[in-house]
């Protein structure tokens, strides 16, 4: 087993990742929604955002191990901060440096990595790394993705201080969702994955203000974010827009997909309901658009469109919508 060197800027690296005053901070779901794409679209067990400070790296953001950390002389990711390209391994067990590594040859048995360093003002503070159990191969293609990827992470870690969280529902606002929407569909594009934006309302919602309060008003908005996070997939990107205004964008998703998920939260929201005995029931109209790149040139045009259609859904529909 080979050691991973040590950069050569190491104090100055060191420097700006303590600038950044992330390691051992929570989980957040800025990084762990990239994490989960990445695991998604390279199809591997594991994804991680590491941050690789004196004698450890330590994991930002961790899918498919149970561990937060490891040291940094078995690490991979220390190998990988020490250049600007995406650092490959095909197959451990054929490469010399990591054949014998405690993490070859004992939980979780990596047989495949892929890191990409993560530079933060010129300094490579970590990585955005996949990892398999299996031997697999990595294209060029895969490369440019994975850079795109370590790319949004890096705007995450630059951003962190910016406000794009909607305070009461915790789910990202206007802004937080334009910067991942306006990330995450050029890489469906890039690589043919559909996507589907749905675009939400509440029903009645004002009247629910006028006749409970504006509190109940704010728990009924807290109540359909709830269901909007546990109806749906942790990889699909849910927001509020503003007021009653809700969106979520769907990747590796069809419309026909989505309208099936539609009836699944209708149902679940009637379920609520039902137990909650509020005095008035929280339903929904919504829209949905197929991504299509020869006609949606912006995330703006996707909104528009799907804001029209929920306006149609809930004109057509007897109740208003769901």
């Amino acid at each position: 087993m080979k050691k991973p060197d040590t950069p050569p800027d190491e104090p100055m690296r060191l420097k700006t990742l303590r600038s950044l005053d992330i390691l051992d901070s929570l989980a957040e779901d800025r990084f762990d929604r990239l994490t989960r794409i990445a695991k998604k679209m390279f199809g591997v067990p594991i994804a991680i955002v590491t941050l690789v400070d004196e004698n450890r790296q330590w994991f930002k953001s961790c899918i498919g191990l149970s561990v937060s950390e490891t040291a940094r002389d078995i690490s991979f990711c220390g190998h990988a901060i020490l250049g600007s390209e995406v650092f490959v391994i095909s197959d451990t067990t054929k490469d010399e440096r990591f054949a014998d590594n405690p993490l070859v040859l004992n939980e979780p048995h990596i047989r495949f990595y892929a890191g990409c360093p993560l530079n933060v003002k010129g300094s490579k503070i970590g990585t955005l790394c996949i990892i398999d159990c299996e031997p697999k191969n990595f294209s060029k293609e895969d490369n440019e993705l994975l850079k795109d990827l370590a790319g949004m992470v890096e705007n995450e870690l630059m951003a962190i201080q910016l406000a794009t969280l909607d305070e009461m529902t915790k789910l990202p606002n206007r802004r937080g969702f334009m910067s991942i929407a306006n990330k995450i569909l050029p890489l469906c594009m890039r690589n043919n994955i559909p996507a589907t934006l749905a675009f939400f309302d509440l029903n009645n919602f004002k009247s629910i203000n006028d006749k409970f309060g504006h509190a109940e008003g704010d728990n009924a908005l807290v109540a359909f974010a709830e269901q909007l996070a546990s109806t749906f997939r942790e990889s699909d990107v849910v927001a509020r827009l503003g007021g009653d205004e809700f969106v979520m964008l769907l990747t590796g998703e069809s419309k026909a997909h989505a309208e099936v998920e539609m009836l699944k939260l209708s149902a679940s929201l009637a379920t609520r309901n039902i137990v909650a005995n509020r005095g008035y029931d929280i339903s929904f109209s919504y829209g949905l658009v197929d991504f299509q790149p020869e006609i949606h040139h912006s995330i703006e045009g996707l909104l528009s469109q799907a804001d029209s259609l929920m306006y149609e859904h809930k004109m057509q529909t007897p109740e208003g919508g769901y």
